[in-house]
Order: structure tokens, then sequence, then C-alpha cells
């Protein structure tokens, strides 16, 4: 399960709004399932998971989204930091003493069944080094700025605009309206990120091409991540 199926994201986004008042248990949980079908923690379901970690004295929920030498938002242990790289994306909840790593993977059961299955881990503690929306928006900016320019100097065959790129990182009530926008335009790069294609490029113009859009992908991951964190700020040492 990769990132363009963000279970995570919308785990974090509704799970925070929920706990920090703005929605009820169970519109937090039908927003998750209505990305990626029922979803069960283990074999607990969702809803009853959640509620059980609230009487346990879960605060918050924190979001990764890592790559391959990127460990965006993760604190290991090992075990956790793997399976979240593999899968591109982990929730991590924050309670009173402790902090749980939730990685999701589809959970196939038959022909016609199909949801998601978030797998439990142990997590460390909160990364303190993550940007916030203000800071994640100016390097996102910068890093488009750069992006294009390369892919300009890299030329190539003219492209067509993507398309399917509309639509995707809406927040939960409750965010700040600059983190709104700025998940919305990190969702939207992203989705034309994956959308891009190196066709008819000379192998150094792929390479210029390909550094750039490395450079921006780790920018809307930080993005991401940022804007779905904005709801804690200024407090942002839990």
């Amino acid at each position: 399960m990769r990132p363009e199926s963000p279970i995570c994201p919308v785990l974090v986004a509704w799970g925070n709004a929920w706990l920090t008042g703005h929605i009820g248990l169970d519109e937090a949980a039908d927003h998750v399932e209505a990305v990626g079908g029922p979803a069960v923690v283990g074999e607990v379901p969702l809803r009853k998971y959640l509620a059980n970690l609230r009487s346990g004295g879960l605060s918050g929920f924190r979001l990764a989204l890592p790559a391959p030498g990127d460990p965006l938002g993760l604190s290991g242990p090992p075990g956790f930091n793997s399976a979240a790289v593999d899968a591109g994306q982990a929730a991590i909840a924050v309670l009173d003493d402790t902090r749980i790593g939730l990685v999701p993977s589809l959970d196939l059961r038959g022909s016609s069944y199909v949801g998601v299955k978030l797998d439990v881990h142990d997590s460390g503690p909160v990364r303190q080094d993550l940007p916030s929306v203000a800071e994640a928006e100016r390097e996102l900016s910068d890093a488009m700025r750069q992006a294009t320019a390369a892919l300009a100097a890299a030329g190539g065959p003219a492209r067509e605009r993507p398309r399917d790129v509309d639509g995707g990182g809406e927040l939960a009530p409750g965010y700040p309206a600059r983190a709104h926008r700025v998940s919305v335009l990190a969702t939207r790069l992203g989705a034309a990120l994956r959308l891009a294609e190196e066709r008819g490029l000379t192998s150094g113009e792929i390479a210029t091409r390909g550094e750039a859009l490395r450079d921006l992908d780790r920018a809307v991951r930080r993005a991401i991540v940022a804007a779905h964190h904005a709801i804690y700020e200024p407090v942002r040492n839990s």
C-alpha cells in the first residue's frame, strides 16, 4: 500500500479532529473507511480500537510519510521503520506514556471483500525536527521553482497537463486554513509526480529530471506531514 492510497493521512486528519472535539468518532471512522473500505487493527474494528485508545490516554495522531533513505516522521524502532518505509506511510498514536505505530496493508478476504488492516508496532518518540506548516510551505515553493527550472532545462517532448491530479488532500474540521491550502497543493503535486513520464529524454536529461523530482517529492511529503500536524501548532512537543 503506497502513499497514493492515503489511509494514514485520512486517519491522522480525522482522528485529530475527533480528539480535539470537532467531530465524533463515527464520523472520523467513516472517513477512513470511505478511502480504504472496512478497517481493522489486528482483528479489532477501527471504531472499537480508537475508543479503547482514547480510554487509554490517546491525545493525538502524527503522520509519517517515509521513503527509502528519508524516514520522514519516524523515530524507530527498526521494525516499525522498515514496515512504514515499505508501506510508504504510517500513523503514530500518541498516548500518555507510549507511542503506537500503525502501518496499513490491504485486507483481502475472499473474492469481494477489500478493506484495510492496520498492523500495530511500538514507536519511538514524536520527531521534533519536522517543519511547521509555514516552513513546509516555503520549502515547497522553493522546490517547485527549482524543479520547474530543472525540467525546462532538461528539455524533451512537450507534455500535456497530467490528468486525474485534481482533488484530494482536504483536511478535517479544526485545521487552520493555511494547512488546508498546503495539504491540497502538496497532494496534487504528489499525484502529478506519480504520473510523470520519462519517455523521449536522453540519459543526461533523465538524470537531471530525476534529481529535480526527488527534491520536489521530499518537499511534497514534508508539506503533507506538516499540514496534518498543524492542528497542534504552536504546541509541538508531544
